[in-house]
C-alpha cells in the first residue's frame, strides 16, 4: 500500500463519539441571542482556550469565499462584534459583499454555534472606544501593519513597527482611520450539540418578519 492510502486511511480513521448532554426546543430561549449568551457564558467558565475565537466567512461580489479566525468583542440585541483592519481581505470582501457567517467550535463542550447576517460597520465612536481598551503593542501594531498586503520580508514589518513606535512615543496612539469595527445582525441562527451516535442536536431560529422561529434541524 502506498505512503499516500496511508494517510489517507489514518486521516478518515479519527474519530471520537460525543457524549453531550440534551439539547430540546422546549429548554431554549426564545431570543437567540438569549441562548448564545448562555452557551457563552458556559465556555467562559470552562476555562477554553480563547472562547470568543470564531471563524469569519466572506465572499466577493462573485461568490468567491474566504474564512479566518478573529475573536468576539461585543455581544448585544443588535448582534456581534468584532475589530479589523478596514483595508483587509475581509473588509475589502465586506464592502462588496456585506453578507457573511460565523461559527464558534467549543470542542471541549461538544457544541457549536453558527451564525449567518448582514455585516455594517460601528460607528467611529465606538471603534474609538474599544481602540482605547487595547495593549498600548496593539494599538501600534494596527498602524504599522497593512493587513493582508504583500510584506517582503519579517525585517521590513518589525521595522514599520519601530517607526510607528518612534512616531507616537510618549503620546496616545490615536484611532487609525483604516481601522475600526463590525456588527453582524443575525437573520439565522443555529445551535449545535454533539450527540451519541452522531445523532446530533441542532436547534435553529431564523428570523421572519421581525420575530424569531425556532426548529429542529437533522443532524
Amino acid at each position: 500500500m502506498s505512503s499516500n492510502s496511508d494517510e489517507k486511511n489514518e486521516v478518515a480513521g479519527i474519530r471520537r463519539d460525543y457524549e453531550g448532554e440534551e439539547l430540546v426546543e422546549s429548554a431554549v430561549k426564545d431570543n437567540p441571542i438569549d441562548q448564545f449568551k448562555v452557551w457563552f457564558e458556559k465556555a467562559l467558565s470552562s476555562d477554553l482556550l480563547d472562547p470568543n475565537a470564531m471563524t469569519l466567512s466572506t465572499a466577493t461580489k462573485n461568490g468567491r469565499p474566504s474564512s479566518r479566525i478573529v475573536l468576539l468583542k461585543g455581544i448585544d440585541d443588535q448582534g456581534f462584534r468584532f475589530y479589523t483592519n478596514y483595508g483587509s481581505r475581509k473588509g475589502r470582501e465586506l464592502d462588496e459583499n456585506p453578507q457573511a457567517a460565523l461559527c464558534f467550535y467549543w470542542s471541549e463542550l461538544e457544541r457549536q454555534v453558527r451564525i449567518e447576517g448582514k455585516v455594517e460597520k460601528v460607528s467611529r465612536e465606538e471603534s474609538e472606544t474599544y481602540f482605547r481598551q487595547r495593549p498600548r503593542l496593539s494599538q501600534l501594531g494596527a498602524w504599522a501593519s497593512k493587513q493582508s498586503t504583500e510584506v517582503h520580508s519579517r525585517k521590513e514589518l518589525e521595522s514599520n513597527f519601530k517607526s510607528v513606535r518612534q512616531e507616537f512615543k510618549d503620546q496616545d496612539v490615536p484611532l487609525p482611520d483604516f481601522w475600526g469595527g463590525y456588527l453582524l445582525r443575525p437573520t439565522r441562527i443555529e445551535f449545535w450539540q454533539g450527540r451519541k451516535g452522531r445523532l446530533h442536536d441542532r436547534i435553529c431560529y431564523e428570523k421572519e418578519g421581525g420575530e424569531w422561529e425556532i426548529f429542529r434541524l437533522a443532524p
